[in-house]
């Protein structure tokens, strides 16, 4: 298997995992803000002492990238910086993530650009401060749909107060633990006037000065310390916390002289989809790190696996990856890796309006599918191929995948984090289906006859095939069970709950066809090399949904054994292109040196 990492990178292939968008002088610029001394730690420092070191690497990088305002409108330039802190270490890409997307993103979109918000801008415009986000509260789930924390309008000064209720209420997680760290958080409130709840808002407010000291009303309650993604967890409660008129980001809302209240959005249901309306930097920014931490994990599997050779006594000395196991896995987390990296190429590319979404989905779990169904289902999609990928090659790494670098370890932490962050999966899933139910803006599959091309698993008109099948197959099923169920007299709460798995697999089986067509569209526009790679994609995603396939009708019995044979001579195809195909991703030399202390590298 021709796996040496010494091959130099295929152009056309390196070409499709930069993409089109930034050009050479603004990759080398944003690589030089994440240069490869943040790919490190060095060792013997505290908690405290580690996310020091991440918040002062990322005020170097947030100098020296273009300025924030710039990036968030540069999708692609926003995507590279924070896929190549994504590659050095998911705690910086995490408050990196929240600094620009969740904290200064909100700021510049709904900010009115009064003293107030221009000065909580300039905060994180210079890094002079951090960004974080309280959005969620500890003590209940789908918290974000009516938190309870409040922001009642004070007339005497015409500013606001805002308020926790009780502990339950409390803010968490959120990235405010370190006492020396500035801080300007973004604050998802209910606002309370005239007595009315008039929906969900955001307050830019300093909850840690300069000096890192919170201010009155502001109490910090740090959690226990976690390895799985490195971050300052805190939870923060609001006391009665006094805030001028301007730390309200009232997107067009106003309130008059007189007291009246007006709010360009309608209801407090559409202010709470138009506040949600950030998230979809969010989900374009973790499908991008998905996919670079998955490359970055294939890379680190290959690293391991070329030219080691076995002691086993079925082949003593017989290379590692003559072994089919070891080479489906190799070839297997390239191939996931370019699919993620085509998906991202798709997001990166797609324009969400600045303006809250005109008739979006109807949601029942949580708001993100009526800001862009598509994107949120993507999100989902994508955290779950990265976090299967890199468990996949921390195993196949043994142990040095596990104990000599952290980096694995790390990056399997950011997508478990991301599967719950930015928007759960499962309730992205579960409003997906029920607007597919519905046919809530949403058109199924064309029935047509088939498999076309005499079922030949090599053709991308089969693969398709069978996902747009099952997938219409499935929504029928569900629309008809929940119907029946609602039609019998079940609630919706009941006609929905004795349906929730079947309702997750339908929705996935939309994200695989979404998938399975921008991988389609990637093989037809980018280099010929690419194909091969993504149908190798495509009969790994047979495999994994074979049941389901099964279990649809969409595939006689015996037809997962075609799938394997099928698998076996791609892998054949593919394997003496291994190292070309790692080679593309450019990945640092330390991230593919897991043993790298041996030599003091």
């Amino acid at each position: 298997m021709g796996m040496s990492m010494g091959t130099s990178p295929d152009g056309d292939l390196a070409g499709f995992v930069r993409g089109a968008s930034p050009g050479p002088k603004l990759r080398e610029r944003l690589a030089d803000a994440v240069p490869e001394e943040f790919f490190t730690y060095p060792g013997d420092l505290t908690a405290r002492d580690h996310q020091a070191l991440t918040y002062a690497r990322l005020r170097r990088a947030g100098l020296a990238a273009p300025p924030g305002s710039e990036l968030l409108e540069d999708p692609p330039a926003l995507c590279a910086l924070l896929e190549r802190a994504a590659i050095a270490d998911p705690a910086l890409f995490h408050t990196m993530m929240l600094h620009y997307t969740l904290a200064l993103g909100p700021i510049i979109r709904f900010g009115t650009g009064r003293d107030g918000a221009r000065a909580a801008r300039e905060s994180l415009e210079s890094m002079d401060s951090f960004g974080a986000l309280l959005m969620t509260e500890v003590g209940r789930s789908n918290s974000h749909l009516s938190p309870r924390t409040t922001a009642v309008h004070d007339p005497a000064t015409g500013g606001f107060v805002l308020r926790t209720p009780d502990v339950q209420a409390a803010k968490f997680p959120t990235s405010t633990a370190h006492p020396s760290v500035p801080k300007t958080a973004c604050v998802y409130a209910t606002l309370v006037h005239g007595g009315e709840e008039r929906g969900v808002f955001v307050f830019a407010v300093p909850v840690r000065g300069p000096d890192g000291a919170a201010p009155p009303g502001v109490r910090i309650v740090p959690a226990p310390e976690t390895t799985g993604l490195q971050v300052d967890y805190a939870a923060v409660l609001l006391e009665d916390l006094h805030v001028p008129h301007e730390a309200w980001l009232s997107d067009g809302a106003r309130i008059d002289p007189d007291g009246s209240f007006h709010d360009p959005a309608g209801s407090p249901a559409a202010r709470l989809t138009r506040s949600m309306g950030i998230a979809p930097a969010v989900w374009r920014a973790v499908i991008s790190a998905s996919a670079a931490i998955t490359r970055a994990s294939a890379g680190m599997l290959l690293a391991h696996s070329a030219g080691r050779s076995t002691l086993g006594r079925l082949a003593p000395r017989r290379p590692l990856t003559d072994y089919r196991n070891q080479q489906e896995a190799v070839l297997g987390a390239l191939a996931s890796a370019y699919a993620l990296t085509a998906v991202a190429s798709h997001v990166k590319a797609r324009h969400t309006s600045a303006d809250a979404p005109a008739g979006g989905p109807r949601t029942a779990w949580a708001p993100w599918s009526a800001v862009d169904r598509d994107l949120a289902l993507l999100k989902a999609a994508a955290t779950v191929a990265a976090q299967e990928t890199v468990s996949m090659c921390r195993v196949h790494s043994g142990a040095p995948g596990f104990a000599a670098v952290e980096r694995l370890n790390a990056y399997r932490g950011l997508t478990h984090a991301y599967m719950n962050a930015g928007g759960d999966n499962e309730l992205i899933l579960y409003d997906t289906a029920r607007a597919m139910a519905d046919l809530d803006r949403y058109t199924p599959p064309e029935a047509v006859p088939g498999p076309p091309d005499d079922g030949d698993l090599d053709s991308p008109r089969v693969w398709l095939f069978l996902a747009r099948e099952a997938e219409r197959r499935m929504r029928d099923r569900l629309a008809e069970r929940v119907g029946d169920a609602a039609g019998a007299g079940a609630d919706p709460f009941t006609a929905w709950n004795d349906n929730l798995m079947l309702a997750a697999r339908t929705a996935t089986a939309c994200a695989d066809r979404l998938t399975l067509e921008i991988c389609d569209d990637a093989a037809r526009s980018g280099p010929p090399a690419l194909g091969p790679v993504l149908r190798l994609h495509a009969l790994n995603w047979m495999d994994r949904r074979a049941a389901a396939l099964l279990d649809e009708g969409v595939v006689p019995p015996g037809w997962l054994e075609e799938v394997h044979a099928a698998r076996r001579r791609t892998c054949d195809e593919l394997a003496p292109r291994a190292a070309e195909l790692a080679a593309a991703f450019e990945l640092p030399p330390v991230v593919t040196a897991p043993t790298a202390f041996l030599t003091g590298g």
